[in-house]
């Protein structure tokens, strides 16, 4: 069976990676980026086409997928006459792997059903590096057809694809991602310095205690980076404030009081006043020594 035809709008550090991955797979790949020099570089690399608009790239499409940076970059790739939606066909589907708040994830369901378009959105985690390797986690909100349709198509740079609920609770299951994202990272960061007090080997220390019940992702990979003051891994904390105010926001719709991720995203915020905002979350471990020192 002829494989469908996909659009991909966004080359960042994730978007890239992604849509090589289904070049590879055997998909016609058309892509967008808001600097051409880019989609261009990722075209002839993949032998796939750059498109100049949103819209061109969507023209044809069968599955348009979007990566970019906020809610309002997705709006400004998805509206218009310029925008995807724009040259999208009844009965394709758009999905959104952008982290936004669940209140955009509901409202372009809308605007897509207006135009007999199917939408999901499909916030993704594992990184720059689980993009490149292929092995993200997508938590997807949305219809289960369209859900299935874009699903065989994610599977390409994917481990685990979950249909969440309606549009909207794919979002929402990343705010949960990002929150204990954020608290591991904090426990770490206090860990680390009682570790360094008592000077433990920290790479003992990970080979060890990673398969005991204190075991996590961020453990096996950057406890010891932590330790060597490396911070260049991919997801700044610029990104990261990004997503816990949309946590933050939809905490408070519900009348909860985070105060954990309250005084993470303080500590982010101290950080990016030092100039630090394109470190990865993981810089968070100085805002915690400098807290408890100071």
């Amino acid at each position: 069976m002829e494989k469908v035809k996909v659009a991909f709008i966004g080359l960042g550090v994730m978007g890239y990676p992604m849509a090589g991955h289904l070049a590879n797979a055997g998909y016609s790949v058309c892509v967008y980026n808001r600097t051409k020099a880019k989609a261009d570089k990722w075209a002839k690399e993949f032998s796939g086409t750059a498109a100049n608009t949103p819209a061109e790239a969507a023209t044809g499409a069968d599955v348009v997928f979007v990566c970019v940076g906020n809610d309002n970059d997705v709006r400004s790739v998805i509206y218009g006459s310029d925008g995807a939606l724009a040259g999208m066909h009844s009965g394709s589907v758009l999905v959104d792997h952008t982290t936004t708040s669940a209140v955009l994830a509901e409202e372009l369901y809308a605007a897509s059903k207006q135009q007999q378009v199917h939408f999901v959105d499909a916030p993704v985690s594992g990184g720059q590096a689980g993009a490149e390797n292929g092995v993200l986690t997508v938590m997807c909100g949305g219809d289960e057809l369209a859900f299935q349709t874009a699903s065989e198509v994610m599977t390409h740079y994917s481990k685990q694809i979950q249909l969440m609920g309606v549009a909207g609770q794919g979002q929402r299951s990343k705010m949960v991602n990002q929150i204990c994202i954020a608290g591991v990272l904090q426990g770490l960061s206090e860990a680390l310095m009682l570790a360094e007090k008592a000077n433990l080997d920290i790479k003992q220390v990970v080979d060890t205690l990673q398969h005991g019940a204190a075991g996590s992702w961020q453990m096996a990979n950057r406890l010891e980076t932590m330790a060597q003051d490396k911070f260049d891994f991919g997801f700044a904390i610029d990104w990261m404030r990004k997503d816990l105010g949309i946590c933050l926001d939809q905490a408070e719709q519900y009348q909860l009081d985070l105060p954990l991720t309250k005084q993470t995203d303080s500590y982010y915020a101290d950080l990016q006043a030092e100039g630090l905002g394109r470190m990865d979350t993981s810089v968070l471990v100085k805002a915690v020594k400098k807290s408890v020192s100071g």
